[in-house]
């Protein structure tokens, strides 16, 4: 009995941490959202290069994935549009401390516009399917959130900026290729924080009041 009712705590609690989505003000939500754009800004700044690469590791995507899950598809991709929009006016929070609308015609600009793609895809999965809410699921999700939707505009964007002069394998092993690791890793870890935290019955602002009442007696 004891074993049960820490578990329903615990469901009550994964449960009761999303409902800001639906419960929370407009001024709350957009705070969240800032917060989250100030996140992606402080990650990107733990950075290093490869040899040969002009694309740096960062810890950015780590941010993105967790903005989607955590913010929905709206204010999750509203987050990162918030950070390329301020980056772009000039605020030093891309990585490197650089800031400006050129920095989004460089080499990196396409995997920042990625950003909020990711954001806008996990967001509108969490919100939407319960089940993609496990962890297979949303690892699924996220990986194809990263690699496609993050990379495709970021390796579109570094062949053009290198005079369209790359051949595939070059682009892939300057702008890719050397970054796996580290995103399964994110990714992983991300997936994983997503089972812990997301509730597994589905919050439309409608609870079935009945099981409400039973969680918050136990």
């Amino acid at each position: 009995m004891e074993i049960n009712m820490v578990i329903d705590r615990y469901k009550l609690a994964r449960y009761n941490f999303f409902k800001w989505r639906y419960e929370s003000s407009l001024i709350y939500k957009v705070t969240l959202a800032f917060s989250f754009a100030c996140l992606t800004g402080l990650l990107a700044q733990l950075r290093f290069y490869l040899p040969g690469s002009p694309v740096p590791i960062t810890g950015q995507t780590f941010a993105v994935l967790l903005a989607g899950i955590l913010l929905g598809k709206w204010w999750g991709g509203i987050s990162q549009g918030v950070y390329v929009g301020i980056g772009a006016i000039g605020v030093p929070w891309f990585a490197g401390f650089n800031g400006g609308i050129g920095y989004l015609f460089g080499p990196t600009g396409g995997y920042i516009i990625g950003f909020i793609f990711a954001a806008f895809f996990l967001g509108h999965f969490m919100d939407n399917y319960v089940r993609s809410r496990g962890f297979l699921v949303m690892l699924a999700l996220m990986l194809f959130a990263n690699f496609v939707l993050i990379f495709t505009p970021g390796l579109l964007q570094l062949y053009f900026f290198s005079g369209a002069s790359l051949a595939i394998w070059e682009l892939l092993m300057i702008g890719m290729i050397p970054f796996i690791a580290g995103d399964l890793v994110k990714v992983f870890t991300a997936a994983a924080i997503t089972k812990g935290i997301a509730p597994k019955r589905a919050y439309n602002g409608e609870v079935d009041a009945n099981i409400s009442r039973s969680w918050h007696l136990l």
